[in-house]
């Protein structure tokens, strides 16, 4: 472990001075102790506690560590092809639902930017790949725009939303009944518009959904949740 730590420090040292700050590893074990450490475990003979253990999470499909019991949710996101990225955990550790809606994990997330990059850090400390520090996947810097405040404050028409449903439920049932498609019915506007704006920028995997947030624009997706919310009766 101690020719990793050399490499991710040499890593560090050739990224130019005007490279974006990628966290304090140091720091991070700190932030790992507060938050994490309670659930996970990670570093040399880590094993699944309440959560999965975290040894070379970046790079790993979701749900994917073996002879843990996750939920249907993060099983069927690493169905989907969700891998664990910079981009990709530094959402779901923001706020796991707004990744994963279905999640178990009972933890509302760092809102800190710096806190986040600070424990990616320390977590690629015990990555694969450490020396792909930033510059590649699975530790590439993320480069989409975060989602603004004025996107969510967004009054969406019901009425619209409902003229604009009808293609949702090709497959997602009306009824609010889970068949192998997760329910979207009487989800909070909140949680639909951050699902929608995570498809729409790539951060959840699922094609068609990538496809279908990308051809709405802000107001349209507004409409949806809005029209959702009210449990579609």
């Amino acid at each position: 472990m101690r020719s990793v730590r050399l490499a991710l420090v040499l890593a560090i040292a050739a990224i130019p001075a005007a490279a974006e700050d990628i966290g304090d590893a140091a720091r991070g074990a700190e932030v790992f102790t507060r938050h994490c450490k309670v659930c996970h475990q990670i570093g040399e003979g880590a094993v699944n506690r309440v959560g999965p253990h975290l040894d070379g999470v970046f790079g790993r499909k979701a749900g994917s560590v073996s002879d843990f019991n996750y939920s249907k949710s993060m099983s069927r996101m690493g169905a989907d092809g969700l891998i664990w990225t910079l981009e990709t955990l530094d959402a779901y550790i923001e706020n796991p639902k707004a990744l994963v809606t279905g999640t178990r994990m009972n933890f509302s997330g760092i809102p800190a930017a710096e806190d986040r990059a600070a424990l990616m850090a320390f977590l690629r400390d015990w990555s694969d790949r450490p020396q792909d520090i930033p510059e590649s996947e699975p530790t590439a810097r993320k480069t989409d725009p975060d989602l603004s405040p004025e996107i969510l404050a967004i009054a969406g028409d019901p009425d619209y939303g409902e003229y604009l449903a009808s293609e949702c439920q090709t497959c997602h049932q009306a009824d609010g009944s889970d068949q192998g498609i997760p329910s979207i019915t009487g989800w909070p506007t909140e949680d639909f518009v951050i699902a929608m704006h995570a498809y729409k920028q790539k951060l959840r995997p699922h094609p068609v959904m990538q496809m279908m947030a990308g051809r709405l624009n802000e107001e349209e997706i507004a409409a949806l949740a809005a029209f959702f919310a009210t449990g579609n009766q």
